[in-house]
């Protein structure tokens, strides 16, 4: 079985939820369907990033360095890359 660490952005709020998953369109599809108390008012979601780990314990230590202050920041720079993609 593969990990995946994933990172979804609102669409309507400045808010990126960062997870782990052994189905990543499953946890999406759980997300944006209002499934998950904690993301619930955030949504809509995007998708922004997947990384893909042999092992649980390796997904999990990426998961916790993009919920981290300087992961954010990770984050928010694919955020801008990909925004400025759509103009």
């Amino acid at each position: 079985m593969t990990w995946h660490v994933y990172a979804l952005s609102s669409l309507v709020r400045n808010y990126i939820y960062v997870g782990l998953t052994s189905n990543v369109e499953r946890r999406i599809r759980q997300h944006n369907e209002g499934k998950e108390k904690t993301t619930r008012p955030y949504r809509p979601f995007n998708l922004i990033l997947t990384e893909t780990y042999q092992t649980r314990i390796e997904a999990r230590e990426r998961e916790v360095y993009l919920k981290s202050g300087s992961g954010k920041e990770y984050l928010r720079d694919i955020l801008g890359g990909l925004k400025q993609e759509d103009r």
